[in-house]
């Protein structure tokens, strides 16, 4: 059975050999070589032909990042995961990487006990990942999976078939849009936040995959870059029109009533789907505090994470809408919605912030209407 190759690039011999030993444990990935530079790492590239490679971010005379501009000049389409530290240089670093071209990230094991938890860590996070992000591309083989795991395969490797319908798409006003998102979001997100005008008249609430750290500092990248107000939630928070919410790393986010007003609640309760935040715990809450007046929008990332909470939802009578799998980096969380035929609309991903204002005019346009009654009383 033919396997995945990797290569791993990292200046340290003790992470090669933990990255070598913690992948080599599983039958379908092969460890193909490995490199202590940028430069010797390019070479090898056209040497092994890799199906993924996994890049260290501090390395002597070529960078990650110098290395990850280059790759990507030579070989736009190679899926590269980032090795990170749970550093704030090493977050700031990581996410200059997924903006010039890397597909995900793992972050290196911190305060472990022994080698085993390291290995056990290191094998956790990223054996996923480089499945989600290389099975049914052109080097490997697609390694046989349960047809109902398929959605989180990427689009290659996807069996075509049509989408469920779910019937009428909801119409009315809305007063919340609920994100959620992993591999891939955190440029689905830019690139929709972007959009979004300073006066866009409902709040936004998200949850994207990452560690503590990480989403601090992406929230205030995204601020710099939005004409909404962008932050990390925190306890407490009262939601606000043009003001975008994100879940803390290692913190569900949850929202409240509380009397005219709606609370972001954070809270550490276990994690579902083996993620914490997770899509399902904001998109739950939202079902019960929003009911139909709601917007549920699915971006790409691997896993299932958000269809309990999307099932909420539309029970609710909130209206659904996830990326398509052609611009999605891994169609699984937005797939596994559009197959159990959960989503009103499948939209590539340029369309979904058109799609997200249009919604919220509703709620502007209703207010104007009103206001305007009242006023010729």
């Amino acid at each position: 059975m033919p396997t995945i190759k990797v290569l791993v690039v990292d200046d340290s011999v003790v992470a090669r050999r933990l990255v070598t030993t913690a992948l080599s444990a599983d039958p379908e990935i092969e460890v193909v070589g490995t490199a202590s530079s940028g430069r010797l790492a390019l070479d090898k590239i056209g040497q092994l032909n890799p199906d993924l490679v996994t890049l260290d971010i501090e390395m002597p005379d070529m960078d990650g990042l110098e290395t990850l501009k280059e790759l990507r000049r030579r070989h736009a389409k190679l899926p590269v995961v980032m090795f990170s530290s749970l550093t704030e240089r090493g977050a700031a670093i990581t996410l200059d990487a997924l903006t010039f071209g890397a597909n995900d990230y793992v972050c290196k094991p911190a305060k472990v006990s022994s080698p085993d938890e390291a290995m056990a860590n290191v094998r956790d996070q990223l054996i996923p990942k480089i499945k989600a992000l290389t099975i049914g591309r052109s080097g490997p083989a697609a390694i046989g999976r349960p047809v109902a795991s398929a959605a989180a395969l990427p689009v290659a490797a996807r069996p075509r078939v049509a989408m469920p319908s779910i019937g009428a798409e909801p119409t009315g006003a809305v007063d919340i849009i609920a994100i959620g998102a992993s591999t891939g979001g955190p440029d689905a997100l830019a690139s929709i936040l972007a959009k979004l005008p300073a006066d866009f008249p409902v709040p936004v609430v998200i949850v994207q995959h990452m560690p503590p750290l990480f989403t601090r500092l992406f929230a205030q990248r995204l601020n710099t870059a939005s004409a909404v107000t962008v932050r990390e939630a925190r306890n407490g928070d009262i939601l606000e029109p043009g003001t975008v919410l994100i879940a803390p790393g290692d913190f569900h986010l949850s929202l409240k009533r509380d009397g005219l007003i709606v609370r972001a609640v954070t809270h550490q309760e276990g994690p579902e789907n083996w993620v914490r935040p997770a899509v399902d715990v904001l998109f739950r809450s939202v079902a019960e505090v929003y009911a139909e007046r709601a917007l549920g929008v699915v971006l790409t990332g691997m896993g299932q994470d958000g269809i309990r909470g999307v099932e909420r939802m539309v029970e609710a009578g909130a209206q659904i809408v996830v990326q398509d799998e052609a611009s999605s980096v891994v169609w699984g969380m937005p797939g596994v919605v559009a197959n159990a035929g959960l989503a009103h609309r499948v939209l590539p991903l340029p369309e979904v912030a058109p799609h997200v204002i249009a919604v919220a005019s509703r709620t502007r346009n209703l207010a104007s209407t009103r206001a305007g009654a009242g006023a010729g009383r």
